[in-house]
């Protein structure tokens, strides 16, 4: 006979046997059942399984979607868009987490935020702030580089490694901001205005002058980024005095701030490779430059050598034409020094420039193409029949103007002329005589 005067005893559960009760209640109650939020925090595992949650204003709720269902999904789903999902209500045992098995999925609208985005792009679009006609192109060597992004971020990590490994020759100017939060606009915007004034070909910064710019953050749900899809950044940001560059997300995230910006990259890094063509290669470069100059230059002198043999070769008599090829001679001299000297000043332009580059090497085969010049020139000058005649020799020639070289082209009684260093002597020959 049960005695009413002992309280009931309550129920002790184990705690697995209560998930398993809650779980069968929820069976009953609820499913199967169909509901309508946002994704967010969706992920694709490399088994094929999904795990997201789908919330709205009041809650959210844990999802799961197993390799098969997610199979037949026909679109890739992201965070931020509006869904339906059909599915069975349960509970994870080993967190005690309620947890929606999801059967299908597919799209109910964009998502209150995705919406927004869409709405802003179009407006931005039609006013013209993203026409490829305005997009700048990048500089090929910058002076400076700017660069915005949080100062707690990988993004400044992986920026700053590409930079030094690429150009550690080139000054980063960072301006830090806030990239996430209700915040995080004001502040980018600040950080921007900050590098305008050190940007741009008016400016002037008391620092590196700055020829690009870096706007850059990891990736993160729609959420995370949504601080570059502000009106009055996208705003600033086409008025910048310098190519910008926004490299905000992963290679599938794309902002407002990508859209104005002169060019998206898909990471952080790519954005620094972007403006960071390697040391080598400018050297490389370089010295082909160099290359180019020296043969240049060896096939000019080769070309007036080449004259001056012919000159040599005309060379008839002397007395008349002796004036005149020197005088062409020294004319030839003369443009060959001012060409050289023009070819070296360009080249000692470019070695100003890019000093820090040129190999020493380089500069020493410079130095050496100089005093090959000078020797050159100093050959010319010997060349000149003047030096022969003012040194006590005479040039002879016979009444029809031909050089007489040998004894046996003059006979007793020939007259014959001797031209000298300051005019010409007539002669008579009376006794020729071998040697």
């Amino acid at each position: 006979m049960y005695d009413f005067s002992e309280p009931p005893r309550a129920t002790v559960w184990e705690v697995g046997a209560l998930c398993r009760a809650i779980a069968d209640a929820l069976q009953a109650r609820f499913n199967p059942v169909t509901v309508r939020g946002e994704i967010t925090g969706f992920s694709r595992a490399s088994s094929g399984h999904c795990y997201f949650s789908i919330k709205d204003a009041q809650g959210q709720i844990r999802c799961a979607m197993f390799r098969r269902a997610a199979m037949q999904l026909d679109f890739s789903p992201r965070d931020g868009e509006l869904v339906e999902l059909r599915g069975k209500l349960g509970v994870y045992e080993q967190r005690g987490d309620l947890q929606l098995i999801v059967d299908s999925l597919q799209r109910a609208g964009q998502g209150a935020w995705f919406e927004q985005f869409l709405r802003l792009k179009a407006q931005l679009q039609a006013e013209g702030l993203f026409d490829a006609e305005r997009k700048r192109r990048l500089p090929a060597m910058p002076r400076g580089i700017g660069l915005i992004t949080s100062l707690g971020a990988a993004a400044l990590h992986d920026v700053v490694t590409a930079l030094r490994r690429r150009v550690p020759h080139i000054p980063v100017v960072l301006v830090p901001a806030l990239v996430q939060g209700a915040t995080a606009p004001q502040s980018l915007r600040d950080a921007l205005s900050q590098l305008y004034r050190m940007a741009g070909p008016g400016a002037q910064p008391s620092g590196p002058q700055i020829d690009v710019i870096l706007l850059v953050r990891g990736g993160g749900s729609i959420e995370d980024l949504w601080a570059f899809n502000d009106e009055q950044l996208a705003r600033l940001i086409v008025q910048s005095p310098v190519p910008l560059i926004s490299g905000v997300g992963h290679e599938t995230d794309f902002t407002i701030a990508d859209f104005c910006a002169d060019l998206r990259a898909p990471t952080p890094t790519a954005a620094a490779e972007l403006v960071s063509l390697p040391r080598d290669s400018w050297l490389a470069e370089l010295g082909q430059g160099a290359h180019r100059l020296q043969a240049a230059a060896q096939r000019h002198l080769d070309r007036q050598q080449q004259r001056l043999d012919h000159a040599t070769q005309r060379l008839g008599r002397p007395s008349g034409q002796l004036g005149r090829n020197q005088l062409q001679l020294a004319r030839s001299a003369q443009r060959l020094r001012h060409a050289m000297q023009l070819r070296l000043q360009r080249q000692q332009h470019i070695q100003q420039q890019l000093a820090r580059q040129i190999p020493q090497g380089l500069q020493r085969g410079l130095e050496a193409q100089q005093r090959r010049l000078e020797r050159s020139a100093l050959r010319l000058e010997l060349l000149d029949p003047r030096h022969a005649l003012q040194r006590g020799y005479a040039l002879l020639t016979d009444a029809k103007g031909q050089a007489v070289t040998r004894v046996a082209q003059a006979r007793p009684g020939d007259a014959l002329r001797a031209s000298l260093s300051d005019g010409d002597i007539d002669l008579t020959v009376s006794h020729p005589r071998l040697l």
